[in-house]
């Protein structure tokens, strides 16, 4: 009887066990395909998105679909989504990412907003790749400019590590971020790769990973993204 209920015991852990891994993969492939999905929306504005000669510079790109912001009296934001890194020719797996922002003053409701970062240099590379980065302390963050045409840069934005782009209710607009938390989400990246891969290993390619469909397909838009602003087909 022991032996049963031990076999019993042991079936039932390893389902949820197995319950636990598809729910995650499920979630980590919503969040990956929402990602893409705003990355060719956003790239594709005709005539306010983002500056190709902005585009071209940055060497990571975090895409963060549906940054929810809510609360009454004291609020905040939070949301959820992936970076990915120029590499050679292409771009690296991408590396789940989690953003978090605290807000006080009188509010009440709820807003979503898409968001895009493009980091524009190593040192911001760098620093994201830590434990926490508090934008605007720890890294230089702007507005990025808007118009696919714009070739004109403030300072602030000329030096800042990362530029960023919103898009709320079909607007797209530069937007202040300014004492967010951006960190990865080393859960979702160990789910996604294994316990012994780092945020760094998946954004320098240091430890070959296995992409699922969703991740590939979100490397692949990124792809297609690089080949449009050099004019390759």
């Amino acid at each position: 009887m022991q032996v049963i209920n031990r076999v019993v015991l042991t079936v039932g852990v390893l389902l949820l066990a197995s319950s636990a891994i598809a729910s995650s993969q499920k979630s980590d492939d919503k969040r990956l395909n929402e990602s893409t999905t705003v990355l060719s929306e956003i790239r594709n504005a005709s005539d306010n998105g983002i500056p190709e000669a902005t585009w071209s510079k940055a060497d990571c790109v975090v895409v963060i679909p549906s940054l929810k912001k809510a609360g009454f009296i004291i609020g905040g934001e939070f949301g959820s989504g992936v970076m990915s890194c120029r590499k050679g020719n292409g771009w690296s797996a991408p590396v789940f990412m989690d953003l978090t922002k605290g807000s006080a003053g009188f509010q009440i409701g709820a807003q979503s907003t898409d968001l895009v970062l493009l980091v524009m240099n190593k040192s911001g590379v760098e620093k994201l790749l830590g434990n926490k980065t508090t934008l605007g302390a720890d890294a230089s963050i702007a507005a990025g400019p808007v118009g696919r045409t714009a070739s004109a840069a403030t300072d602030a934005q000329m030096h800042a590590e990362m530029l960023s782009y919103s898009r709320s209710k079909g607007l797209f607009a530069g937007i202040d971020l300014s004492g967010g938390a951006l960190k990865p989400d080393d859960s979702a990246n160990a789910s996604a790769y294994g316990a012994g891969v780092s945020a760094r290993d998946i954004a320098f390619g240091t430890k070959p990973v296995t992409l699922s469909a969703a991740a590939r397909g979100f490397t692949d838009a990124l792809s297609r993204q690089a080949r449009a602003t050099s004019g390759v087909k």
